[in-house]
């Protein structure tokens, strides 16, 4: 494929220009990028039509005649150009509105056309605007299909001249300059598969020749495509297994059988017992843990996180936990405090907020081994910050970090730490697949006993005064009550208005001195958050009137009812998010999902499926179906799922299949080093761009 890797500028058809739009517009650099470009439908050009045979129904036809007359009208702006097309059962008039000094040179009269458009009715004559035009003879010797395919455009390709036939023509040349394309699958895994070969699926999926050829070469090249991103995770997963030596944690000392016996809150659930001990597993063996925790909010992962950092301590080693925001560290370095009680370890906090003073002290500490955990933000990555024996590395909402960021703290030591990520934000099994495929999984999936199930359901803005109502019943049984408004960044200013609307309304329906409001939103200063937050933490205020900054993070077990604002406005994992700040208590909790009554139908199915079920996982396949992988987790930052044909959401059992083939050759031959997989060695070198220690960790 080397000849491939070409910038297209050395492709006939191709200018400068033309080729810095195809880069700027399309991503496509290379001769391999544009055969890679793949159609996301196709026009069946199976049939001629007869002009006799038109009907006015908007739709594409194809017919086959001669021009017979060309004019120029004058029009009140610009002018427009007019042909007669005549086969021999009648006439139509092709117009053009654009172009037309160059067209009206160029087009022959009397010379037999294949012509393809769009046939509308005016003036109670047919005619088709702006038609796709070649020559019969042209069209007979084309690489010619009778399944067109249309490739993604942009408004700029179009404006430019770059059409859908000049994509086509570009891809046609493309296989006119390489009658040879190297096979990437082996012999005996296209036989074991029957699949068909690279050069015939590329050519049949650009120009297919019939639908079943169409299918099959679609099911080739989405296999392929897996099935390299497979083989490049688990081989991540293999090195980071066998080369990469992690520390090792022998014994379970005095510090976790303490905690255990007298500081444990209560009882762990048998899921959390059984998270414990594949990472107990992992970090007494030679090899580096890399393991991803999932756990929907309110399972219980802190308690397993901190088990875990007690294990490092035991060994002598030191702990650290990053989360994404200064709340929710502030939150996790409290609870652990708390937990830990009369434990002597050492335990700080390092945010953007900390003082220079503290930091100096911190820093020393760190260096000196006399601090054990250090909980913090971004703060934690600066280079200042360095340990003496950092063991474990914790990350909780891991996806809110960037790799670079992430990479930054594995390089806090000589040996690279222990890896442990968390995240609420429950993964479909294809996305984990997909895009933690070189990590261990693990999954908390039940919830810790006497936790009733929050009751979800959806109002109209018509039935605010019997929400309100509801809220003040609950009020008066002791709890409190969350309001959230949607935050689009978009539309700061227009959120803003209808969060201070929403909050001047409920004041007005609660009014001091006998109900207490909290506000919480973007544009305040830190300190003034912290302080508004503190008063609904401690009580002194009934409802929280605020954005999504609640999202992760505030714990508040007495607050028992969560009501969503324009619940329409928010994505599935928001919600559900959202909905798992209430229901932490042994109260029963209440989700009331409110929205105008102009709701689209995606929006219908999001406030559905929240009404019928509580399993994360559940509502997180439905948000992958409606959104797609690329907005879930930030994966588009992730590089992984830049995916061309295959769809991780339709293509699921091509993806496992794909998933088990990687795995049953890399048992067989793990450096892929014998000479029936030179094809796949061949392709996968090609693949390897990032390489070194550290791009194994994920």
């Amino acid at each position: 494929m080397s000849k491939l890797n070409q910038t297209i500028l050395y492709l006939k058809g191709v200018t400068a220009q033309r080729a810095a739009l195809l880069q700027s517009e399309l991503g496509i650099k290379t001769k391999a990028d544009l055969l890679s470009f793949f159609p996301f439908r196709y026009i069946d050009k199976t049939t001629f039509y007869k002009i006799n045979e038109l009907k006015n129904s908007n739709s594409e036809v194809q017919l086959v005649g001669k021009i017979t007359a060309i004019k120029t009208i004058q029009q009140k702006k610009g002018s427009r150009l007019v042909a007669a097309f005549t086969d021999n059962t009648g006439t139509i008039e092709l117009v053009w509105f654009k172009g037309i000094k160059w067209l009206k040179d160029s087009l022959k009269v009397g010379v037999p056309y294949v012509i393809y458009g769009k046939v509308s009715l005016f003036n109670r004559k047919f005619n088709m605007p702006h038609p796709e035009m070649d020559l019969l003879s042209a069209y007979k010797k084309k690489l010619q299909s009778s399944m067109q395919p249309v490739y993604p455009s942009t408004e700029k390709l179009t404006n430019k001249g770059v059409s859908n036939k000049v994509v086509r023509t570009l891809i046609q040349n493309l296989f006119e300059e390489y009658p040879v394309i190297s096979e990437s699958l082996p012999q005996y895994l296209l036989t074991e598969e029957q699949f068909i070969g690279k050069k015939e699926a590329l050519l049949n999926v650009h120009f297919p020749k019939s639908q079943e050829l169409l299918a099959k070469a679609q099911e080739r090249l989405k296999f392929e495509e897996l099935f390299f991103i497979q083989l490049q995770l688990l081989r991540k997963k293999l090195i980071n297994k066998t080369k990469i030596k992690g520390f090792v944690f022998e014994k379970v000392g005095d510090y976790f059988n303490e905690f255990y016996t007298h500081y444990l809150p209560f009882n762990l659930t048998n899921a959390q017992k059984r998270v414990l001990r594949e990472i107990r597993k992992d970090v007494a063996s030679h090899a580096h843990m890399n393991r991803l925790l999932q756990g929907d909010v309110g399972s219980g992962k802190t308690i397993v996180a901190l088990l875990s950092m007690l294990l490092a301590i035991d060994n002598h080693f030191q702990a650290t936990l990053m989360a994404p925001t200064e709340i929710l560290a502030t939150q996790h370095f409290n609870g652990i405090k708390d937990l830990l009680g009369e434990l002597p370890i050492h335990i700080e906090l390092l945010t953007g907020s900390t003082r220079v003073k503290k930091r100096r002290e911190i820093h020393q500490q760190l260096e000196n081994g006399t601090l054990h955990i250090l909980i913090g933000t971004h703060a934690l990555i600066e280079e200042k910050v360095k340990f003496k024996n950092l063991g474990i590395a914790i990350i909780d909402e891991q996806h809110r970090f960037g790799v670079a960021q992430r990479s930054k703290l594995w390089k806090k030591n000589m040996l690279p730490p222990h890896i442990l990520v968390m995240t609420a934000t429950p993964i479909p099994r294809t996305l984990a697949m997909s895009v933690y495929g070189d990590l261990d999984i693990s999954v908390i999936d039940e919830l810790p006993p006497g936790r009733k199930e929050v009751k979800t359901v959806h109002r109209y803005d018509s039935n605010r005064l019997s929400v309100f109502k509801f809220l003040k019943d609950e009020i008066a049984k002791g709890r409190q009550i969350y309001m959230v408004y949607p935050l689009i960044e978009e539309s700061e200013a227009m959120d803003y208005k209808d969060l201070m609307d929403g909050y001047e309304s409920v004041s007005r329906e609660f009014p001091k001195p006998k109900y207490q409001i909290s506000i919480v939103h973007g544009k305040m200063k830190p300190a003034d958050k912290e302080f508004e937050m503190n008063r609904f933490v401690n009580g002194e205020t009934q409802i929280m009137v605020a954005t999504t900054v609640i999202e992760v993070g505030v714990n508040v077990p007495n607050a028992s009812v969560m009501i969503i604002e324009s619940a329409e406005r928010f994505g599935l994992s928001q919600l559900h998010q959202l909905r798992g700040r209430v229901g932490r208590g042994a109260d029963q909790s209440y989700c009331i999902l409110l929205s105008s009554y102009k709701l689209s139908e995606e929006a219908k199915t999001r406030i559905k499926t929240m009404t019928e079920t509580t399993d994360g996982f559940k509502i997180a396949e439905v948000d992958l179906k409606l959104r797609g992988p690329g907005n879930i987790m930030g994966t588009q930052q992730s590089g992984v799922l830049n995916l061309k044909i295959a769809d991780i959401v339709k293509d699921t059992s091509i993806l496992v299949k794909a998933r088990n083939k990687a795995i049953e050759i890399l048992q067989d031959d793990p450096n892929l080093e014998k000479s029936k997989n030179s094809a796949i060695l061949k392709t996968y070198s090609e693949l390897q761009k990032t390489s070194g220690l550290w791009a194994n960790i994920s």
